[in-house]
C-alpha cells in the first residue's frame, strides 16, 4: 500500500507539472503570434535616412517676389541666391536682389504743387546684397493628392547685408524663414520671407524701419547625383 501511495503521488506531481508546462508553452506561443501580427500589421516608425541630401552640395536659386517697405511703396523684386550646404542642417547663402524704391507721398506732393521731378527724386533703383546663415529646423515629407511623396525643409535664416540706393549704402540686418520642397534628386521649389532692418530717410526724417521681402523661386542642386 505504501508503494502504491508513493506511485500515485509521483504520477499526480508529474501530471500537474505537465499541465503547467503546457499552459506556459501555450502562453508563449500566443505571445509570439501576437508579436508577429503586431509587427507585420504596421510599419516601423523610426529614424529614416534622408532621401534628398544637401550636405556638401551647391544650390543655385533664381527668385522673384514683392518688396514691402515701411516708408516706401511696395514694388516687385527679383534676383537670385547661391547656397553652399556644409551639412544637412547648416548652409551659407549669398544673395542679390533688385527692386525700385518709390515714395507715393513725394509723388502726391509733386503732383499737387507742380514741383519739377528733377528737384525731388521719388523713385530710385535699389540693390540688395546679403549673406545669411541658414539652419534647417525641420525635415519632413508630404503626399500630393494621393500621388507621389515629396520631401521638404523648414528653415530659419539670419544675416546682414547692404542696401544700396545709388546715393548711399546702408548696413542692414536680416532675419526670416523659408520652406523648400524637393522634387527628384536635384530640383526644388522655395518660398522665403525676410525682414530687413535698416535706417531710412524720407522728407528729411530718419528712422529705423522693417522692410519685408517675400520671394518664391526654384533651386537646382549640384552635383545632380546627390
Amino acid at each position: 500500500m505504501l508503494w502504491h501511495g508513493r506511485a500515485w503521488s509521483v504520477f499526480g506531481a508529474s501530471l500537474v507539472a505537465w499541465l503547467c508546462a503546457g499552459r506556459v508553452l501555450h502562453a508563449q506561443c500566443v505571445d509570439e503570434t501576437l508579436k508577429e501580427e503586431l509587427i507585420g500589421g504596421r510599419h516601423y516608425r523610426g529614424v529614416q535616412d534622408r532621401l534628398f541630401t544637401k550636405a556638401l552640395r551647391h544650390e543655385i536659386s533664381p527668385m522673384g517676389g514683392w518688396y514691402a517697405g515701411d516708408l516706401y511703396a511696395g514694388a516687385p523684386v527679383w534676383g537670385g541666391a547661391y547656397t553652399f550646404h556644409f551639412s544637412e542642417d547648416l548652409g551659407l547663402e549669398a544673395s542679390y536682389m533688385h527692386t525700385q524704391r518709390k515714395n507715393d507721398l513725394i509723388d502726391a506732393f509733386q503732383n499737387a504743387n507742380n514741383v519739377p521731378r528733377q528737384l525731388v527724386i521719388a523713385s530710385t533703383p535699389l540693390n540688395l546684397y546679403f549673406g545669411h546663415l541658414v539652419w534647417s529646423l525641420a525635415y519632413g515629407k508630404m503626399r500630393w493628392f494621393g500621388a507621389g511623396i515629396s520631401r521638404f525643409d523648414f528653415y530659419l535664416a539670419a544675416g546682414a547685408g547692404v542696401t544700396d540706393d545709388g546715393t548711399g549704402r546702408g548696413l542692414t540686418g536680416s532675419g526670416g524663414f523659408g520652406l523648400k520642397i524637393y522634387i527628384g534628386k536635384w530640383f526644388g521649389l522655395r518660398l522665403d520671407v525676410r525682414d530687413h532692418i535698416l535706417e531710412q530717410e524720407a522728407l528729411g526724417v530718419s528712422q529705423i524701419v522693417n522692410d519685408i521681402v517675400t520671394t518664391a523661386g526654384f533651386s537646382v542642386f549640384l552635383p545632380f547625383s546627390g
